[in-house]
C-alpha cells in the first residue's frame, strides 16, 4: 500500500489522539467520514496502525525509577541472541528492548518502583543464565522528550 498526504495526516492525528472520533478525525484530515473510516480500516489491516493506548502519567500512580541498561551478551550465535530475546519478554518491568549493532548488544528500558526493585531484576536475571555478560546502567533524572512521531515524510521519501 503505497501512502499518500491523506494516509499521512491521518497517522499523525491518531498518533497523537488515539481517542479522537472518526467524525472528528475526517474533519481534522478534510473528509467526509465514510472515505476517512475506508481509509482507516486500509491503514489497520495494513500493519500501518500497531494499536491504540493511552500515556500513562506515571508520577500520579506512585514513586518509580526508569533504567536504561546497555547489555552484552557472553556467546554471540543466532541461539543465543533467541535466548536473550525470548527471556526479556518474561519480565514485565522491561517496557522495551532493541537490539543494537555496534558496541552494546541490547538497549533496555526497564521501569521500576526504586533502585532496590531494579537491582534485584538485575540479579534475578544473572541467576536465570539468560547470557548477561556485562551491563551498564543508566538511570534517569528527568525526561527532556517523550516519544513522538517520527518525521513520516520523510521516512518515506
Amino acid at each position: 500500500m503505497k501512502l499518500d498526504a491523506r494516509d499521512l495526516q491521518i497517522l499523525r492525528v491518531l498518533s497523537q489522539e488515539g481517542r479522537i472520533t472518526k467524525a472528528e478525525l475526517a474533519t481534522r484530515v478534510g473528509l467526509s467520514a465514510s472515505p476517512c473510516w475506508e481509509r482507516l480500516k486500509k491503514l489497520e489491516q495494513a500493519g500501518f496502525i500497531d494499536g491504540y493506548g493511552a500515556r500513562i502519567n506515571l508520577k500520579k500512580l506512585g514513586a518509580h525509577v526508569t533504567v536504561f541498561v546497555a547489555a552484552e551478551l557472553a556467546d554471540h550465535t543466532p541461539a543465543s541472541f533467541r535466548a536473550f530475546e525470548d527471556s526479556v519478554q518474561h519480565f514485565d518491568e522491561i517496557t522495551a528492548c532493541w537490539a543494537l549493532g555496534g558496541g552494546f548488544d541490547y538497549l533496555l528500558q526497564i521501569v521500576t518502583t526504586d533502585i532496590d526493585a531494579y537491582q534485584r531484576l538485575i540479579d534475578e536475571m544473572l541467576e536465570a543464565r539468560i547470557g548477561l555478560a556485562r551491563y551498564f546502567t543508566y538511570i534517569v533524572t528527568k525526561p527532556v522528550k517523550s516519544p513522538s512521531l517520527p518525521p513520516l515524510e520523510m521516512l518515506l521519501g
